[in-house]
């Protein structure tokens, strides 16, 4: 309940003592931010008992009808209406708020979190909300400025090629000595601007040296291939003519190059 209570309302948002490293006209929109929302928005769930006047009303969410006596949930700020207890819930994240303090917002509920980044943007690494006037964008999330770091060794990304790895920035340097895959012909690294060809599992250079036959050196980037001993032929012929007592191959497939993927 502690980890769900922290998630919902995170105390960054409304307190700065919580955001250490904030400038001071930081400091001083994130007091205004959070005093208006507090004025304006901020409310708690109240189990009740759906009084007689309201029996038969509609849930706010579910439309199902409430009667006499069922347990309801109101809401002071949206008026005189009921929710079933399941029902009151965060609208983006659906995360349960009965007695809770909720948000709301053109008549929808929120939790904390979500409400404030209706109208601010949360930085992805350190989770406080972004009053500078810049920040960095990427991959659908935002980061302030000194933030957009590489996961391994900290170098600062603005202005620099990265790969995203689990959802975090990562130098090129660091991807490819600690993440990229080796290419089952050469050995090396396959780079993170480099073309990749997988096959059963196993990675290659999709370039013509790396990704071909192995007996006949024949290119297979989109060519039907056959698969022995986890070496690769463009025929049974060539997987032949390298083990004659071999009479079947273990697979039979086409493999297609293609970038790495962000999380590759």
């Amino acid at each position: 309940r502690a980890r769900a209570l922290l998630q919902q309302l995170p105390p960054q948002d409304c307190d700065e003592r919580y955001c250490p490293d904030l400038a001071e006209e930081e400091r001083r929109q994130l007091r205004a931010f959070s005093a208006r929302r507090r004025r304006e928005a901020l409310g708690q769930g109240l189990a009740c008992p759906v009084p007689g006047p309201c029996h038969g009303c509609p849930c706010k969410k579910c439309g199902r009808r409430l009667n006499k006596g069922d347990p309801g949930i109101s809401a002071s700020r949206l008026g005189d209406q009921f929710w079933h207890p399941s029902c009151f819930s965060c609208h983006f994240c659906h995360q349960p708020l009965v007695d809770l303090i909720y948000f709301q917002q053109d008549g929808r509920i929120y939790c904390g979190r979500h409400h404030a980044e209706l109208f601010r943007p949360r930085c992805a690494s350190c989770d406080q909300l972004i009053f500078m006037e810049e920040c960095i964008e990427a991959e659908g999330r935002r980061w302030h400025l000194e933030h957009f770091c590489c996961l391994e060794c900290d170098v600062p990304l603005r202005g620099q090629r990265y790969v995203m790895k689990s959802g975090r920035p990562c130098c090129r340097d660091c991807f490819e000595s600690l993440f990229a895959e080796l290419c089952q012909a050469c050995g090396d690294p396959i780079g993170a601007d480099s073309e990749e060809a997988t096959h059963q599992g196993l990675h290659w250079h999709a370039r013509a040296a790396c990704f071909c036959c192995s007996l006949c050196r024949k290119p297979l980037q989109g060519q039907p291939l056959t698969s022995l001993h986890g070496q690769l032929f463009c025929s049974e012929t060539c997987s032949l003519g390298l083990d004659i007592s071999s009479t079947t191959s273990d697979s039979s497939d086409s493999a297609f190059a293609s970038a790495p993927s962000p999380d590759s």
